[in-house]
């Protein structure tokens, strides 16, 4: 491991189980009212989730689980990477820089609209996106998987956070990353579509 996350990182592993380092873990109970409750419940229970808050340390974009892999593509593939993501019941949970999730709704309807006030068809594939920032709260997967086989579970971490100071994206990347998934569905829809099991991102290694 590089000793810093504080540019985002390119390259890309993947494999079956992705945890939480404690650093990663004192990164996200960081989020709650009482960290150190957090911390204490994750020690007995490192297989339970966990309701956190956005806002302060993180926002958080949900996107369906198919649109919101096409997306983590993009960003892995051709653009800056990710933050933390989790797979969250059939939806993908992608993990942004504060304020974010004020922020992006605007953008995605500037997009839609384009600058001369006619709607774009390059983004009408973008399904709607729901953004948690202030005010809202999300459940962030356990720790570590529960069981053998969790790689295929409704609720895992894809790219777990391991660092107390994670890079995460802002609204403009999340926004290229949809435009980009957008294009890149309209080109294979007329393709059977691919096995739905979402990827595991290993963000072990980086730039």
């Amino acid at each position: 491991m590089s000793s810093t996350w504080d540019e985002p990182f390119s390259g890309r592993d993947r494999s079956e189980t992705s945890g939480v380092t404690p650093d990663g873990a004192d990164w996200l109970a960081s989020a709650g009212t009482y960290p150190r409750s957090t911390l204490a419940l994750w020690h007995e229970r490192p297989d339970a989730p966990v309701v956190l808050p956005c806002g302060s340390v993180f926002d958080v974009v949900s996107a369906p689980a198919i649109f919101g892999r096409r997306m983590l593509d993009r960003l892995w593939d051709e653009g800056p990477g990710s933050g933390p993501v989790a797979a969250f019941r059939g939806r993908m949970l992608l993990f942004a820089a504060p304020g974010t999730a004020q922020r992006l709704p605007s953008l995605l309807e500037w997009e839609e609209w384009g600058a001369h006030g006619r709607r774009d068809s390059r983004t009408e594939a973008i399904p709607p996106l729901l953004c948690h920032g202030t005010g809202d709260a999300v459940t962030v997967p356990a720790l570590t998987p529960t069981a053998v086989g969790t790689s295929t579970s409704a609720t895992r971490w894809l790219a777990a956070p391991d660092t107390r100071h994670p890079w995460l994206p802002g609204p403009e990347i999340l926004l290229w990353a949809a435009v980009r998934a957008a294009r890149a569905a309209v080109r294979i829809s007329i393709f059977p579509p691919a096995d739905q099991d979402a990827k595991v991102y290993d963000v072990s290694r980086r730039r």
